[in-house]
């Protein structure tokens, strides 16, 4: 099997698990993978939204991106999740997100796809490794391979040297404190490898 079906889900309200996603494409389309971007569907009422300048902002410029949905989630074989922490967990919309999966894991269509996630927090200790952690947490109950980086590229260590997955520190200001992008990429190419090897 050469080509694999790769799909990263993100959910992001001011734009930087987007972007973290946008550069996960861009390695995923360099290795010929096929690559479906898909944010989660965003559970805020709009009045809580349009209160947020950035959010507002990244809500109305994303709006034409499609929407994840479990005919994406059978498509892939491998799946990378870029999503910010909300108390060492993952928000409320991917947790959504992943509860509606229950059909497709009663019929086994979620064993054996491969895993691997990105968080973002505002301070480097915000809980992004829990997140991660948290999230796979729950792909071990949907028989999911995890494809963490580990510590496979030099790359990792500039980006804050995260074994789980690449995060990311973001301030006040909406600008990433660490430099991430070659590290996104590394964890993007290296999913995919894995993926060839259980799908092939």
């Amino acid at each position: 099997m050469n080509m694999v079906n790769l799909a990263i889900f993100y959910y992001s309200s001011t734009g930087t698990n987007y972007q973290l996603s946008k550069w996960a494409e861009e390695a995923a389309t360099e290795t010929g993978a096929n690559v479906k971007v898909r944010k989660i569907k965003e559970l805020a009422p709009e009045e809580a939204i349009a209160q947020n300048t950035a959010w507002k902002a990244h809500y109305e410029a994303t709006k034409d991106v499609p929407e994840a949905t479990m005919d994406d989630l059978e498509w892939a074989d491998g799946i990378i999740f870029s999503v910010p922490t909300r108390f060492g967990n993952v928000p409320a919309q991917v947790k959504q997100f992943m509860d509606t999966a229950g059909g497709l894991w009663a019929q086994g269509k979620t064993v054996d796809k491969v895993v691997s996630a990105m968080s973002s927090a505002q301070n480097p200790h915000g809980g992004q490794e829990a997140t991660i952690l948290n999230l796979y947490t729950s792909m071990f109950h949907w028989g999911a391979i995890i494809a963490s980086p580990g510590y496979t590229n030099q790359e990792l260590f500039a980006a804050g040297g995260n074994p789980y997955g690449v995060s990311v520190t973001v301030d006040q200001d909406g600008k990433m404190q660490e430099d991430v992008e070659k590290a996104v990429k590394h964890q993007t190419r290296r999913t995919i490898e894995i993926t060839k090897k259980i799908a092939q």
